[in-house]
């Protein structure tokens, strides 16, 4: 039943997608995953779009393999929440002719487990000998993120036959995170660069000598082909935007943290105090 219900709601969600990508228009739709970063980077597209270039935008927030989806159909023009090149590979693979790759919006990005610092292990590898301590849990993020499936992978490659994989979202990472560190319990969970909860808490990534959960990847933009037929400067801003660096990402994040944080009005503070760097999107 589970199965038939996930399958009913991805059908929903694809058929809500269906009825755009319009040539000639104002109107743009942004698909994107609700991790933090992606949405940071998405209500800052869209306020660009918005505030300064007089489109309407739509944003979506989907699952990874719909977002991708999305895009090579056609039913969105983009995303800028593409992991590369590594995450999403195949996700790329399935689409990658029918969209276009403008490059990264932000490098030195990366996928991995992390723990506070007050956890004496430094390796996945050491993981078994201490599983009771992580009470034989490794905290994960939604089901449908490629750092999951890494994640699996990674469980089976270094043989960690007592862990299991707890499926839920960014949200409940950071909240089941933020309780452990309050009691000063051992947990490890699955984390990714740039994020707020490296500013947050004391925070380490476990060495990963196997390589499994990659190496240090890229966030890029993926336009639907036609796009810059259809709408070029909204192309032409979608190849120029990018961010400065990590930080300045993290620094957005972690205005969305803040209690009453609107992401869409953070996205305006941040066109207001970074002027010059937005006119550069634009020329």
């Amino acid at each position: 039943m589970k199965k038939i219900l996930t399958l009913l709601m991805a059908a929903l969600l694809i058929a809500s997608l269906s009825s755009t990508a319009f040539a000639g228009d104002k109107k743009v739709k942004l698909a994107y995953v609700e991790w933090d970063c992606a949405t940071a980077t998405t209500n800052v597209i869209q306020a660009v779009l918005q505030e300064r270039m007089g489109y309407e935008v739509e944003i979506l927030p989907v699952a990874a393999a719909i977002m991708w989806q999305a895009v090579g159909t056609g039913d969105v023009d983009a995303t800028a929440a593409a992991w590369l090149p590594i995450t999403h590979a195949d996700y790329l693979k399935r689409v990658e002719k029918n969209v276009v790759d403008l490059g990264p919006n932000v490098t030195g990005a990366k996928l991995g487990w992390a723990v506070p610092t007050y956890v004496t292990i430094d390796s996945i590898e050491d993981l078994n000998k201490y599983a009771d301590k992580f009470d034989d849990k490794i905290i994960g993020i939604d089901p449908g993120a490629g750092l999951m499936g890494l994640s699996e992978k990674a469980i089976e490659e270094y043989k960690l036959k007592d862990f299991e994989l707890m499926e839920g979202s960014g949200a409940t990472m950071t909240a089941s995170l933020s309780n452990a560190v309050k009691n000063k319990e051992w947990i490890v969970v699955t984390a990714w660069s740039p994020h707020w909860l490296f500013g947050r808490w004391d925070m380490k990534y476990l060495k990963d000598p196997k390589g499994i959960l990659g190496g240090e990847e890229t966030i890029n933009t993926i336009a639907r082909k036609g796009l810059k037929e259809d709408k070029p400067e909204v192309y032409a801003f979608l190849d120029k935007f990018e961010w400065k660096d990590a930080n300045q990402l993290q620094m957005v994040m972690a205005w969305n943290q803040e209690e009453g944080a609107d992401p869409y009005e953070n996205a305006k503070r941040f066109i207001k105090e970074n002027k010059e760097q937005v006119d550069s999107w634009l020329k």
